[in-house]
């Protein structure tokens, strides 16, 4: 109950879902058949990504375990903000690591 609660009120679940109505037309015969197609519309999460929703159970896993801190890689940086916001939530110290070559390429 309580991670349901964190990805509702934190992460902004549940994701909803678009009907694409332009892509389904292009994708149907001219008798109308083929796909329904409909986006899962992820990028509406609080955080613009789906990162927060293993993040803030990972962080809360770790809380329950007694853990003070959580340590943490990221590539791009979406993980590493993600993982820094779900212990910044729980008050739990947060140490994100990003390799040099991402950090050449992103920055």
């Amino acid at each position: 109950e309580e991670l349901t609660t964190a990805l509702r009120d934190y992460v902004g679940r549940e994701t909803p879902l678009y009907f694409a109505q332009r892509l389904t037309n292009h994708y149907n015969n001219s008798e109308g058949e083929g796909p329904e197609i409909y986006l899962k519309r992820g990028d509406l999460n609080h955080g613009g990504a789906h990162k927060r929703n293993n993040a803030i159970a990972q962080a809360m896993i770790a809380k329950r375990m007694g853990r003070k801190s959580i340590v943490a890689a990221t590539g791009a940086g979406q993980h590493g903000v993600a993982t820094a916001a779900a212990c910044a939530k729980l008050s739990l110290d947060c140490t994100i690591f990003m390799g040099a070559t991402d950090m050449e390429i992103d920055f």
